[in-house]
């Protein structure tokens, strides 16, 4: 658990700003920028992946291999699906799924488990769950946690962010359709779509069933017509809030 060296992955540098100083040994490899420092009290190696499930997994792997990180997080924004959550909101991750690889047929898409093989009998049910002790940690350090309302500034009204547990959703596309973000979520029943964290959690379960993955998502838009409008604006206040749940949940992976 927390004696294991943990890896933290953010796609973009707004989303790595509240994390840590970055002040720390930096390496560069495959063009990707690594630090060492803490978060919470705890050793880390950050890493700026990059958008994108490649990116993501290249960033993955080289945690695991070079650095021997058995625990990993990542932290950002991501796009409401669930009508029932707002902006500000903040998302745990308790499944990963990457909702864009499967078997694309004249009138559907069927969703399947990446690289998995069902004409060889191979389960091809979608997703990488969180072990349930893990989730149970992740609930408990949570307790008593408050959000502050948002910024009149943000333009989404003092509405006060909500901590949920739920699944995010991966794939390489930015949703900009009210109507795929109605059918991811009848669907999946997800509450956030983003484009890394299934890929993280694919290239984990490559290297050992044992290593936790906990993804941490704020919505900084809600995935729908405007989500290319709203993702600048609340971009940088939504990465905000994703580091005060980061900050709590990062001494119990």
């Amino acid at each position: 658990m927390a004696n294991r060296l943990l890896g933290v992955i953010s796609a973009l540098p707004e989303e790595l700003a509240h994390l840590s100083d970055l002040s720390g040994e930096q390496s560069l490899i495959g063009g990707l920028p690594f630090w060492r420092g803490q978060i919470a009290g705890r050793d880390a190696v950050f890493v700026e992946s990059g958008a994108g499930k490649v990116n993501a997994a290249i960033a993955t792997a080289l945690l695991l291999d070079r650095f021997e990180c058995r625990a990993l997080m990542l932290c950002g924004v991501a796009g409401g699906i669930d009508p029932a959550l707002g902006v500000g909101d903040v998302v745990v991750g308790i499944g990963n799924t990457q909702h864009d690889y499967g078997v694309l047929k004249e009138d559907s898409f069927l969703t399947i488990q990446p690289g998995s093989r069902p004409s060889l009998g191979e389960d091809p049910t979608p997703g990488y769950p969180l072990a349930g002790p893990l989730a149970a940690r992740l609930r408990e350090a949570l307790t008593g946690l408050v959000l502050k309302p948002l910024p009149e500034a943000v333009g989404a009204g003092r509405r006060t962010p909500a901590i949920h547990f739920g699944t995010i959703l991966t794939g390489d596309i930015f949703v900009n359709s009210e109507r795929t973000r109605q059918r991811l979520h009848a669907e999946f029943k997800a509450q956030a779509v983003e484009m890394e964290g299934g890929a993280v959690a694919q290239v984990a379960h490559r290297w050992g069933s044992d290593i936790p993955v906990v993804n941490v998502r704020c919505l900084s838009d809600l995935a729908g017509a405007e989500s290319h409008l709203d993702f600048r604006a609340f971009l940088a206040v939504a990465a905000r809030y994703a580091s005060q749940v980061a900050h709590r949940l990062a001494p119990v992976i």
